[in-house]
């Protein structure tokens, strides 16, 4: 009996997937959206949320120095006015400051926001700003849960306003010669694909001392971190996902030690600690955080053993996308080395890309390629890193976003609904880990 059910279902789930298929050449969903509209005879007007190291950072300091004379930054908003006067000064910024963000656009009135806020609060933002007449540039994960996701997607139709997500990863060097390659069909049509994130020891734990750590701010990591690989993905295959089966594990933080205590810099377990961390030795962070603390409360240092830590170290997910391509994903969060492999199974070969970023040998390119032809051999090559944020990533997105964006023949412009779906994987795997079965996307939101 159970066979017979799973059969017809799995029957029924490729059926409507087939269907999907075919309809995908009508959905407006994988076409490039349009940049921002620059207001005639003046500069554009930016309003930021969120002050944080990634807004005073790459969405303050760095629009400041490298596009002033396109944009002006109008207002800063923050629920932490400590943080925020020192983020103001860091940056170079000469606008007024709010921890009331509808004031701060109505005083301002900003033709775009910026929001890099925690991630639980970006729905929240990017809604109001449509709602008094912004557009808006957020920080990926563009929401945390299903309803917030269905709530902006339907704001941005109400409204006419327009919504960027920084996919930052479609511009880096490695993820473009993938696109390129499999745009050009040189392995035939993609049938599966394996993808193995591996997060390190320094980068990984960072997550689990910070407010990630908390599925209510961050959605796990299966969402905050995860929303760019599947982004990616997306992207590569030019698909949507339609189904997830996922599992998640607690393995290395949280409860999993003997000892623990509220934060690394008065820690009593310093000395025996693997993941001491020392932040006293980093100006920029303890002015922006630390000397903070007095405002919200916020550690940036807390303990990665903290037993309310309750996001997933370990984690994999099976992704079924309508065009047929299988998806077999993990992320770990505690490895000796960072980067990711990943490879494509087509009907002529295979394509495999292994692409370094931290690891404890040395290494001169940031990705190694191998092309398998199918009865003949194989060839390989590799790429060497773009300079700047993200390697050279940042600073090519902020440019198409900002100045003229000009053709995009690999559709590497993101709008709500690339934002959509990247989440909508993450939010299904998250459904699929607690309630243990699969999870349609069209469960979550109606696009």
């Amino acid at each position: 009996m159970t066979q017979k059910k799973s059969k017809l279902n799995r029957r029924d789930f490729i059926s409507s997937s087939a269907k999907m298929a075919l309809a995908a050449v009508s959905l407006p969903l994988l076409k490039s959206s349009p940049a921002l509209a620059k207001p005639a005879g003046r500069k554009l007007k930016v309003a930021l949320v969120g002050t944080g190291i990634r807004g005073s950072g790459t969405w303050g300091k760095a629009l400041i120095k490298n596009y002033s004379d396109v944009l002006e930054m109008v207002g800063l908003c923050d629920i932490n006015p400590v943080r925020m006067e020192y983020a103001k000064g860091y940056m170079g910024a000469e606008c007024p400051t709010y921890t009331d963000f509808e004031k701060m656009i109505e005083e301002t009135s900003p033709d775009t926001v910026v929001v890099t806020t925690t991630d639980c609060f970006h729905a929240k933002y990017i809604c109001q700003a449509m709602k008094m007449g912004c557009d808006v540039i957020t920080e990926k994960p563009m929401a945390t849960d299903e309803k917030m996701a269905q709530e902006i997607l339907d704001t941005e139709r109400k409204t006419g306003k327009k919504l960027i997500v920084t996919f930052n990863y479609r511009f880096s060097p490695e993820t473009v010669k993938i696109k390129e390659i499999l745009m050009s069909r040189e392995i035939g049509e993609i049938t599966s694909v394996d993808f193995n994130y591996y997060l390190d020891v320094y980068h990984g734990a960072s997550y689990f001392r910070r407010w990630h750590g908390l599925k209510q701010y961050s959605g796990s990591l299966f969402v905050h971190k995860a929303t760019h690989h599947f982004d990616l993905m997306n992207w590569w295959l030019s698909a949507e996902p339609v189904e997830v089966y996922a599992h998640g594990e607690l393995r290395k933080y949280g409860h999993n030690n003997a000892f623990r205590s509220v934060r690394c810099k008065d820690c009593p377990h310093k000395e025996k600690c693997e993941f001491f961390w020392d932040i006293t030795t980093n100006e920029h962070l303890m002015n922006l955080y630390v000397k903070a603390e007095s405002a919200d409360g916020y550690i940036r240092d807390s303990c990665v053993f903290r037993k309310k830590i309750n996001i997933w170290d370990t984690m994999t997910a099976q992704v079924q996308y309508h065009n047929r391509v299988m998806m077999s994903y993990s992320l770990n969060a505690f490895m000796p080395y960072e980067g990711y492999c990943v490879g494509f199974n087509g009907t002529k070969g295979r394509l495999d890309a292994r692409i370094y970023h931290s690891q404890p040998w040395k290494v001169t390119n940031l990705a190694d390629f191998r092309i398998t032809h199918s009865f003949k051999t194989s060839k390989t090559f590799n790429l060497t890193s773009g300079g700047g944020g993200h390697w050279g990533a940042d600073r090519i997105m902020q440019d198409r976003i900002f100045r003229e964006p000009g053709p995009d023949p690999l559709g590497q412009a993101a709008d709500s609904r690339h934002g959509a779906l990247s989440i909508l994987i993450g939010i299904a795997a998250r459904r699929s880990i607690e309630q243990e079965r699969p999870f349609k996307i069209e469960e979550l939101v109606k696009m």
